[in-house]
């Protein structure tokens, strides 16, 4: 080989490629990783409401998106967001859910182990544990969380507002107050048999 000249290199600034013209030492895999993390979330929007601030020139207009975020595998998250554009909005609206997220205790049936209620404001939401086959017997903002925490099995009635942001935080309270029967059992000191009993 003549001297100066380098092997296996077809860049002419010495740098060696991988199949199909790619470089190697690239983030490939960690990227991958990322859009994984992310796809397994699901957002829904569940009101987009356009609200208005009163300053000093006049009346300064903006949006506002309740956003809810699960990966149906037991998590769930309710988040708000405003912005000057819609977009904009239920981005912030993502990253605010995702910061409240809430771990919610299933069942084999992808059901709920016990009755809950759950209160947020002038909204108060009932949530009781259905047979399989049942389905999500919801409405509203309610449903959208109850679905998105990967619920399939459900009972809920809202009492009281009917306001889309208070139902979903009541629904977030009530799934945040469940226990598994294993969990009662240990903080009442008795075991698990007595708590079916």
């Amino acid at each position: 080989m003549p001297p100066g000249k380098r092997a296996f290199s077809s860049d002419p600034c010495g740098r060696s490629e991988g199949r199909g013209g790619e470089r190697r030492g690239g983030r490939g895999r960690e990227g991958r990783r990322g859009q994984e993390r992310d796809s397994e979330w699901q957002e829904r929007v569940v009101q987009i409401r356009r609200v208005s601030k009163t300053v000093k020139g006049g009346k300064k207009m903006s949006f506002r998106a309740i956003v809810v975020v699960g990966n149906e595998k037991g998590q769930v998250g309710v988040g708000v967001g405003k912005a000057g554009d819609v977009i904009g909005a239920v981005r912030k609206g993502v990253a605010d859910g995702k910061k409240h997220l809430v771990k919610v205790p299933l069942t084999r049936h992808s059901s709920i182990p016990t009755l809950s209620n759950g209160r947020d404001g002038a909204a108060s939401v009932l949530i009781r544990p259905a047979a399989p086959g049942t389905g999500v017997i919801a409405g509203g903002s309610i449903r959208t969380v109850l679905e998105l925490a990967g619920i399939k099995n459900v009972l809920a009635k809202r009492l009281g507002s009917k306001t889309p942001l208070n139902n979903a935080r009541a629904a977030m309270d009530a799934l945040a107050a469940l226990r598994t029967h294993k969990e009662t059992a240990k903080e009442r000191g008795i075991s698990l048999e007595q708590i079916y009993s």
